[in-house]
């Protein structure tokens, strides 16, 4: 059992090993405009907002189209991607799940547009969902992770954040969270109220409350 009054989950590497689909659909746009794309390029852009990932995409492939319609283009690939098979993460099903047995309210907190969150939060028990197209501020500002804990009717203060990236950690802990660092693709740099794990597996609802209390 855990104390906290919501757990509000980060989705791209957190609960879905989605960063691999992100970096072919990057590769798919360089290539259909006779460009190429690096590993380096798409680790660039983990945690990122989806509209400043287009922008940095459109310029540094140097392409006449706009970050919105880079945009479209990547989110159209993943959310085929999703509808056909999901990578979970390690632990982050079964801790969700855990959780709500528990009857802990859970929201996942992510970046991707609607579309792309569907097909996961369709099987999983969200009492809210605040995706990238949904707020005007995104992570790495708090503004997701304040709107996530009203929806939920909790402090974000008494909540904890579940991510995988220094853009959303620092969102989380900037709305005031606790924040369990899981790094997938990146490295995170410590912070106060920020704990680091190299993975959920096998974590329970009381592991989360002995990492912060």
């Amino acid at each position: 059992m855990t104390d906290f009054a919501a757990v509000l989950w980060d989705l791209d590497g957190t609960i879905v090993d989605t960063e691999p689909l992100w970096m072919e659909a990057e590769h798919a746009l360089a290539s259909l405009h006779g460009k190429s794309w690096t590993e380096e390029d798409g680790l660039a852009l983990v945690g990122n907002s989806l509209i400043a990932s287009g922008e940095y995409i459109r310029n540094r492939l140097e392409i006449d189209i706009s970050a919105e319609e880079v945009v479209n283009f990547l989110v159209n690939r993943l959310t085929q991607a999703l509808s056909t098979h999901i990578d979970w993460r390690p632990g982050a099903r079964e801790l969700i799940k855990q959780l709500d047995s528990d009857g802990v309210p859970q929201a996942l907190v992510t970046m991707s547009y609607a579309s792309i969150a569907a097909p996961v939060a369709a099987t999983l028990p969200f009492a809210a969902v605040v995706t990238g197209d949904s707020v005007p501020r995104p992570k790495p500002h708090p503004d997701p992770y304040l709107l996530a804990a009203e929806m939920l009717g909790v402090d974000a203060a008494d909540c904890l954040a579940i991510e995988d990236s220094g853009t959303g950690a620092t969102s989380a802990n900037a709305a005031g969270c606790d924040v369990l660092v899981v790094p997938h693709f990146v490295n995170v740099p410590d912070a106060p109220r920020r704990v680091q794990r190299p993975t959920l597996e096998g974590m329970t609802p009381a592991d989360l409350h002995a990492l912060f209390r």
